[in-house]
């Protein structure tokens, strides 16, 4: 395994810290969300309006109950995941609400591109989960459009998969449709559905997120709670100063899990990034991003707590040189900086904006490389590889050797769509990776078969849906 990459030294983690308590105590975050401030006033906060002001021992305790791993439920226990420690999970983009092209040209999202990711993720090897909210499909009237994103998850695959946090009501309809596939009293030992909060930054949660902090605590579901500081614009310019305002958002929102339901499993999360001063708008292609992304991974384990981080984030609005160089950047920092959730790992354009099928396929090559990496060197006597190193001696090869033809499938990574071929092969046809990614996708969904589903289950999941349509 490889060694943890860090780029803060322990004494500057200590010192975040004790800055991110000084501004809890000082200055407090707001809840915009009524039962939210009465749990923080029921344990001996200080409230001004829908500003909680908080104390160091409060917040610290309240870290301390949360578990430092915590295992994620997925319909196929083969795909059960363990999060935290060391292992590292990979699920696809969060959020687009565009579908980039091959050709350059951009369109709404649909429900059939929803399912297609979650297709996709279902088939790839480098890909744990088939993730959350991973376009918003434009065609589907947003009552029930968490209820049909689930129904893709579980009908499509049999990985493990995100819920909605769109508040109280829609956070506890995603854990009780979960609760129809594993059942309460599984859910009740293990979490079988996690969902993404996303502060509102500077220092406030709405309604709609602490609502589904609490729905989820209440049942003891898993959450990532992320923070998105801006530097320059809705944080610091200054990356100290951010990452302080993420860790305060972060903390404020893990300790009203913890308030209401100690021992939730929780995820600290990081999306911040910069806004560029020469447009404002957000930058994540930035290698500011992947030192948020690297510092967040240290500060999850200093409260000794799963991550959240990174993934394969560009400003490019095309499959492209530029997405490849700064998707590699940022799957990188998030790999060797241990990061355990890598939400966006595959997909993301245009600063989340917009997600390319061909992307997907490319970065997902990314991800198996790092994985591959990841894994570091085997030094065990087999592979020093004396004996045959003896045999062949000075001036011989090992192409036909017992040693190579047993090994090197297990020594080797061989890729999915990157080119290796010599120049003289190269040169018949070109190939470009971007229309190489194209075919792929393609020849992946038509020969994809969904894993099977219980018949009775479907029938109540499509009933719930039914129910909550009206």
């Amino acid at each position: 395994m490889i060694p943890v990459f860090n780029v803060l030294t322990e004494e500057q983690v200590q010192e975040i810290h004790d800055r991110t308590i000084h501004i809890l105590e000082t200055i407090g975050v707001e809840f915009k969300y009524e039962p939210a401030l009465e749990v923080f006033c029921n344990h001996g906060q200080r409230i001004e309006g829908e500003r909680v002001f908080f104390t160091r021992e409060f917040i610290e305790s309240m870290i301390e109950s949360a578990p430092s791993q915590f295992t994620l439920l997925a319909r196929n226990p083969e795909n059960n995941l363990v999060c935290g420690g060391e292992n590292t999970i990979f699920m696809p983009g969060y959020g687009a609400a565009f579908i980039q092209e091959a050709n350059g040209s951009r369109r709404s999202s649909n429900m059939n591109d929803y399912d297609n990711f979650v297709k996709l993720a279902g088939a790839s090897k480098n890909q744990h989960m088939t993730g959350g909210n991973v376009i918003e499909p434009s065609d589907v009237n947003e009552h029930i459009r968490h209820l049909r994103m689930m129904y893709s998850h579980i009908t499509n695959s049999d990985k493990c998969f995100m819920g909605s946090a769109l508040g109280y009501l829609k956070a506890n309809e995603s854990i009780e449709m979960a609760s129809i596939v594993f059942g309460k009293e599984a859910m009740s030992k293990d979490p079988a559905v996690i969902c993404l909060i996303n502060s509102i930054t500077p220092l406030i949660f709405d309604e709609r997120m602490a609502g589904a902090i609490m729905a989820y605590a209440e049942q003891r579901q898993a959450m990532i709670v992320a923070a998105l500081v801006m530097s320059g614009s809705t944080g610091p310019v200054s990356l100290a100063g951010a990452i302080t305002v993420q860790n305060a958002e972060v903390l404020a929102g893990i300790s009203l899990a913890q308030a209401i339901n100690p021992g939730t499993p929780v995820v600290y999360g990081s999306s911040s990034a910069l806004a560029d001063m020469t447009s404002g708008a957000l930058s994540i292609g930035c290698p500011e991003c992947s030192l948020f992304t690297t510092a967040s991974a240290q500060l999850a384990r200093f409260y000794c707590l799963p991550s959240r981080g990174g993934g394969g984030l560009t400003d490019a609005k095309v499959a492209d040189a530029q997405a490849g160089l700064e998707s590699m950047m940022n799957l990188w920092g998030a790999g060797v900086s241990r990061i355990n959730f890598v939400l966006h790992a595959a997909g993301i354009l245009e600063s989340y904006n917009a997600m390319s099928y061909e992307k997907f396929i490319i970065d997902d090559e990314i991800c198996g490389m790092l994985l591959r990496y990841l894994q570091g060197i085997d030094f065990s006597e087999e592979m020093f590889a004396y004996d045959v190193i003896k045999e062949v001696g000075p001036g011989g090869h090992f192409l036909y050797e017992d040693h190579t033809v047993e090994n090197f499938r297990k020594e080797q990574r061989f890729p999915d769509v990157s080119n290796r071929d010599v120049y003289g092969m190269w040169a018949v046809s070109k190939p470009d990776i971007v229309q190489v990614a194209h075919d792929r996708w393609q020849s992946i969904l038509d020969s994809y078969e969904p894993p099977a589903l219980d018949e009775a289950i479907n029938e109540k999941l499509l009933q719930f849906i039914e129910d909550h349509s009206k």
